[in-house]
């Protein structure tokens, strides 16, 4: 079945970077979008960015442009982001998502969901 696993998660200083790496398997898909999504203690889970693996076309919310840089290594299967500028409010669980198109997963449509990994940033 498909799987998608991440990693990179852990404690961060405002300011600071982080990376987070999502590893998928499981599936064939020629074409295929792979996104970020957060979750924030008490708050709903919230789109963050999204690549497309046909074009690595790209969509980012608000909060992220200009501080996050998603990434996708096709021949892996997995996708990346680049966190820089963190701040407190990017203290969450990110997860990692499959879908068919951009629109989809921006939408919280994604096919598959990895389990997520925390990142948390200290003051």
């Amino acid at each position: 079945q498909v799987q998608l696993v991440e990693s990179g998660g852990g404690l961060v200083q405002a300011g600071g970077s982080l990376r987070l790496s999502c590893v998928s398997s499981g599936h064939s898909f020629r074409t295929f979008v792979m996104g970020w999504f957060r979750q924030a203690p008490g708050k709903q889970r919230e789109f963050v960015a999204a690549m497309s693996s046909s074009d690595f076309s790209t969509s980012y919310a608000a909060s992220a442009k200009g501080r996050f840089v998603i990434a996708m290594d096709n021949a892996k299967n997995a996708v990346y982001l680049e966190m820089n500028s963190l701040t407190l409010e990017d203290t969450a669980v990110y997860s990692c998502a499959l879908g068919p198109t951009i629109g989809a997963v921006q939408r919280g449509g994604a096919s598959y969901w990895g389990r997520g990994t925390q990142v948390t940033v200290s003051s």
